[in-house]
C-alpha cells in the first residue's frame, strides 16, 4: 500500500490528514510539523503518529501543508528524494522561484499536483463538462463570486501574499478552468473596507477582477472578506444558447414559505464544510496518478499560470491600468 506524510498540521494540514487516514487505498506514514503539540494531536486523532522530517521523506509520497515559504523548498528535497508530491497552493510567492522549482521537479521527473480542490468540486466539475459539452454554445461571459465569513488576521495577511495571491487564486485557476482558453489581459480594482488594518498592512479585502481571452470572452470575478450570510461561493456562465450556473451549498435543502416570504438555511459556514467532498475528490485523483499512473493534475504550471495572474491583478490595482498576460 502506498504511504503519505503530512508535512504540516494546521487547518489544511488536518483535512488532508483524516482524508488519507480514512481512504482504503493509502496510508498515513505519519505527521510532521515544527509545533510538536500540534502534530500529536492530529496523528492521534488519525491513529497515527508523529515523525521527522527525515522520516517523512521515507514515504512513497508528500504532502505538503505547510507554509508557503516552505514549499518550493520541500518540494525540491522530495523531488531529489524521487517523491511524489501534493502541495497547497501557491508553490511559492515567487514566479521566479516557481519556475526554479519547477525546474527541479522536471529534472527529477516526480509528479507534482497543486491543490486547487475547487477543480474537484462535484457541481463546479458538471458546470464545467456540461459547458465543455456545448449546452450553452459558446462562452461569452463567465461570473465567478467568492466571499469568505470574516477576515483573517491581520498578522496572516503578510505572509499569505495578499488578497489576489491567497484568496483570489482559487478563483483564477478556476476561470482557466472553464474559459477554455488563457486569458490575456487582466483589470483589477481593491479597497480595504472590511478591515481597515487590512488596508494599513498593505493589502486589499475588497476586490474585482475581470479577464479577457484572445478571442473576446470576459471573466468577472468578485472577492470579499466578509459575506454575513456564509461561505458565498457561485459560478455563473453565459453563452450564446444559455445559461449555466452552480449556486450556493446550504445546512439543509429545507426551505420555509409563509406569508412573509421564502426562507432557507443560511449558506455553509466556511471552506471546510463547503468543499469538504472536493477535498476527497482530490485526494482520489492524487493516489490515482501513484497507484494508476494518471496524470498529476493540477500540476506546477497551473500553479504558475494562477499565480502570473494574481500577479498581473495585484499590479492593475496598483498602476490603474489593465495589465497583458502570457500564459
Amino acid at each position: 500500500m502506498v504511504s503519505l506524510a503530512v508535512l504540516g498540521a494546521g487547518r489544511i494540514g488536518q483535512i488532508h490528514a483524516r482524508n488519507i487516514a480514512a481512504n482504503g487505498r493509502v496510508t498515513l506514514l505519519g505527521v510532521f510539523d515544527v509545533d510538536g503539540a500540534a502534530a500529536q494531536k492530529l496523528a492521534g486523532a488519525c491513529a497515527s503518529k508523529v515523525i521527522d522530517l527525515d522520516t517523512a521523506f521515507t514515504a512513497d509520497a508528500i504532502v505538503i501543508c505547510t507554509p508557503t515559504d516552505t514549499h518550493a523548498d520541500l518540494i525540491e528535497r522530495a523531488a531529489k528524494a524521487g517523491k511524489a508530491v501534493f502541495c497547497e497552493k501557491p508553490v511559492d510567492l515567487s514566479q521566479e522561484r516557481v519556475r526554479a522549482c519547477l525546474a527541479v521537479v522536471e529534472a527529477a521527473g516526480i509528479k507534482l499536483m497543486v491543490g486547487f480542490n475547487r477543480r474537484f468540486d462535484p457541481s463546479f466539475q458538471a458546470l464545467q463538462a456540461r459547458l465543455a459539452g456545448g449546452e450553452i454554445g459558446n462562452l461569452e461571459l463567465l461570473t465567478i463570486l467568492s466571499r469568505d465569513p470574516a477576515p483573517p488576521p491581520v498578522s496572516y495577511i503578510a505572509r499569505s501574499g495578499g488578497l489576489f495571491r491567497d484568496m483570489m487564486i482559487h478563483d483564477l485557476d478556476m476561470a482557466r478552468f472553464l474559459l477554455g482558453e488563457e486569458p490575456v489581459e487582466v483589470y483589477a480594482i481593491g479597497s480595504a473596507l472590511v478591515d481597515p488594518a487590512i488596508g494599513d498592512a498593505g493589502d486589499v479585502d475588497t476586490a474585482a477582477v475581470t479577464l479577457r481571452t484572445a478571442s473576446g470572452k470576459i471573466c468577472q470575478i468578485s472577492n470579499s472578506r466578509r459575506a454575513t450570510y456564509g461561505y458565498d461561493q457561485r459560478i455563473e456562465a453565459h453563452g450564446s444558447k444559455g445559461l449555466l450556473r452552480a449556486g450556493n451549498m446550504t445546512q439543509t435543502t429545507v426551505e420555509s414559505a409563509t406569508a412573509t416570504g421564502f426562507t432557507t438555511d443560511p449558506a455553509l459556514p466556511f471552506f471546510l464544510e463547503r468543499y469538504a467532498s472536493a477535498y476527497r475528490a482530490e485526494l482520489d485523483a492524487f493516489i490515482a496518478a501513484l497507484v494508476e499512473g494518471a496524470p498529476a493534475y493540477p500540476d506546477g504550471s497551473d500553479g504558475l499560470k494562477s499565480l502570473i495572474l494574481a500577479d498581473a491583478a495585484a499590479e492593475s490595482v496598483k498602476t490603474g491600468v489593465p495589465v497583458k498576460v502570457a500564459l
